[in-house]
């Protein structure tokens, strides 16, 4: 299947509420639409997670974050903008966008802009923002690789994005926009 089907066929599953698998910076990432709660809950489901914990958004640009920046004092975009595109995660406060499934028990939403070309292509081709979270069942290591993927989940997902890691030796740093503290380094 070639790179074109394959990104149209994990908008698609996107679209129908499906979970679908992608590399991403560091690891493999199960994603969903973060607007399905359907999805969301099956998401959850497949990698036995605590829902409390919530999930990372990624996008393709600031620009498909803007409803869940809304309200938020302008002097809190300078560390976004300066940091994105890259492997920064930021726990934002949630303004009423985000469904609770991917907040968790939270009042912030974690939301990072990717620069890895599969994750931008498909954030753009779906039209805003998708769920990433670490391929595995909770507890268990990331999946590095689709095989690793497929070994895990089986045909549980609905659609695999294949290619490469994006090169980075960890996960994206998580950081508060408001306090400045680091979650994850």
């Amino acid at each position: 299947m070639n790179e074109v089907s394959a990104l149209e066929q994990a908008v698609a599953a996107l679209r129908a509420g499906g979970v679908i698998a992608c590399p991403t910076e560091a690891v493999w990432g199960l994603g969903c639409d973060p607007d399905d709660d359907q999805a969301l809950a099956r998401l959850l489901r497949l990698k036995a997670r605590d829902p409390a914990k919530g999930v990372i958004l990624v996008a393709a640009s600031i620009d498909q974050f803007a409803p869940w920046l809304e309200g938020l004092p302008v002097e809190l975009h300078a560390p976004l903008a300066a940091s994105w595109p890259g492997p920064a995660t930021w726990l934002v406060p949630d303004n009423g966008r985000a469904r609770p499934l991917v907040r968790g028990d939270h009042d912030r939403v974690a939301l990072r802009v990717s620069d890895h070309p599969l994750v931008v292509a498909l954030c753009e081709a779906f039209g805003g923002p998708v769920v990433s979270t670490s391929a595995n069942r909770a507890g268990e290591p990331p999946a590095m690789s689709a095989e690793q993927v497929r070994a895990v989940f089986g045909d549980e997902l609905d659609a695999v994005l294949d290619g490469p890691l994006g090169g980075l030796a960890r996960p994206s740093t998580i950081r508060d926009l408001v306090t400045g503290r680091v979650l994850r380094s």
